[in-house]
């Protein structure tokens, strides 16, 4: 009787594929997403399933009692770092380097800094290799290691993950979950970066992964003719505001609230999320027409619908919610985002207007006294608070802070692209010399501009974010646009952390606690 079912079981099997590639052929002239939807339809008929990354019933996971821990955000210290590029140089000596058991192997390090707030840059499933391709400078070959290129929003990046693919990729799914709690144990927030303004997909001329199957028009803005409005500068831009994209997104951000237990979010090139969806129809999106309402795609909104229903929604309201408050088509609203007395902000001002003053740089001093009180100019009079601002020196894509001080020009023929890319304008001061090689007393003045700066970020109202490396004086080289380098450049260099405890991490350790007594002593601090 058993031989007999599993003969009818492959007869079943073999059926049905002859009819996956009869079917196949036979619908080349029918939509993509036609044949998708009979794709599969044939392979459930056979039993036949597609390995998930999503939990199931079978997939327990221990929280040992774990909640998101809703720090007030003035009292936040944010890191911002890459998963792999945290343990992944040979000097971390970690039992699972470029992992998220990584590192959970260094958190203890995040917790003697001060930190209370890790911001990872992005964990989705992402296209690593969207910019793969061999690098002659440096004998190796370019991917996209930062990761701002999405393919699936509810799974975890599997090479972060000690197994891999493993149990068809569900392993890193508890991998981050326990990430997530251990860093709450140690009193430590998570935030994830995402990336909600273009996909994997690219141009018309890109790949077709998933949304342009299922149906192009619905999540991408479009041209009349079928182009692709690039407001993010990465071929595509995600039509957040549709009805349906809308949903999705609140969807996904609840997911990893709720079955994740993350605490809040960075939304990379956040205007997108405040302009009008492709065939922008107001009765469509509020139920009626508006009046005078002669909208056209992609123009910023006022009371952009997603924006509304995330500060809106009981799960969302009650987590952080970071805009980068512009984007690559020149939209710039850093003190002007939609908030609903919710939204923070990545305070692109006070990084200029610091950098500027820290240098030297004549006629900054009101500007720089408005940045240490929290920037009231920018948020005072929407109804936010100093808190609202997200106050950086340096972030992931621009100079390190040891860099800001050591180089007046970007240097990235490590690139490949001939020094073309990458910001021209850094507000940097090499403090006399340009590079590594300096004289002593340069080299002094280069690491008192570093306490300067971090001084400065550590004292002033609003929510400090440390940029991970700049805390021993990570250099890449005066490359100010690493996106592509899986290697030293990118990598946290534990032996040069350890050359530095006694001086400059030691510096920074000290103001962060200082930073944490001020603000219970003189509460609040920001």
């Amino acid at each position: 009787m058993g031989s007999s079912l599993m003969a009818a079981f492959l007869l079943k099997k073999g059926i049905t594929m002859i009819l996956l590639r009869s079917y196949w052929t036979r619908m080349q002239k029918q939509s993509l997403a036609k044949r998708i939807l009979v794709f599969w339809g044939l392979m459930i008929i056979a039993g036949l399933k597609w390995p998930a990354r999503y939990p199931t019933s079978d997939d327990k996971f221990d929280w040992e009692g774990d909640s998101v821990l809703k720090y007030p955000q003035r009292d936040l210290v944010i890191y911002e770092m890459h998963v792999r590029g945290f343990t992944q140089h040979e000097s971390s000596r970690a039992e699972f380097p470029g992992t998220y058991l990584g590192v959970v192997e260094k958190l203890d390090h995040l917790k003697e800094l001060g930190i209370n707030c890790i911001e990872l840059m992005p964990c989705h499933e992402f296209n690593e290799l969207e910019h793969y391709s061999y690098n002659s400078v440096l004998g190796d070959y370019k991917v996209n290691f930062w990761g701002y290129s999405t393919v699936n929003y509810f799974s975890p990046m599997t090479r972060y993950s000690s197994a891999g693919t493993r149990n068809c990729g569900r392993d890193a799914i508890n991998e981050f979950k326990l990430l997530v709690r251990e860093a709450h144990k140690r009193g430590i927030e998570v935030l994830m970066d995402v990336v909600f303004n273009h996909t994997a997909e690219g141009n018309e001329k890109g790949l077709t992964l998933s949304f342009k199957g299922v149906d192009n028009s619905v999540y991408y803005m479009l041209a009349p003719k079928g182009e692709f409005y690039n407001y993010s500068g990465c071929g595509n831009t995600f039509n957040c505001n549709h009805p349906v994209v809308r949903q999705f997104i609140l969807d996904c951000l609840r997911y990893w609230v709720t079955e994740m237990h993350v605490d809040g979010f960075r939304f990379d090139l956040a205007s997108i999320m405040t302009r009008s969806s492709s065939l922008w129809d107001a009765a469509n999106v509020f139920g009626s027409p508006i009046k005078g309402d002669l909208l056209t795609t992609g123009t910023p909104l006022s009371s952009p619908p997603l924006i509304e229903m995330m500060s809106n929604d009981p799960i969302l309201r009650h987590v952080k919610l970071i805009a980068e408050a512009w984007d690559a088509g020149g939209l710039y609203q850093v003190g002007t985002y939609p908030h609903w007395h919710i939204w923070s902000e990545w305070n692109g001002k006070y990084r200029d207007i610091v950098r500027q003053f820290i240098k030297g740089t004549d006629g900054f001093s009101g500007a720089f006294a408005e940045c240490l009180c929290g920037s009231p100019d920018l948020y005072q009079e929407g109804g936010r608070k100093p808190w609202n601002s997200i106050n950086f020196v340096c972030a992931h894509d621009g100079f390190t802070l040891a860099d800001l001080v050591t180089y007046n020009e970007k240097h990235n023929l490590a690139n490949g692209e001939d020094n073309n890319d990458g910001e021209n304008h850094n507000s940097s001061w090499n403090c006399g010399q340009e590079g590594e090689l300096a004289s002593i007393s340069v080299k002094k003045l280069r690491k008192r501009q570093m306490r300067n700066f971090f001084l400065c970020l550590m004292v002033s109202q609003g929510v400090p974010m440390i940029y991970m490396g700049d805390e021993y004086g990570h250099t890449k080289g005066g490359n100010n646009n690493t996106y592509c380098h899986d290697n030293y450049i990118n990598y946290f260099q534990w032996d040069k952390k350890e050359e530095s405890s006694s001086d400059f991490f030691r510096f920074c350790r000290l103001m962060t606690k200082f930073r944490h007594q001020l603000a219970v002593n003189v509460s609040p601090l920001a």
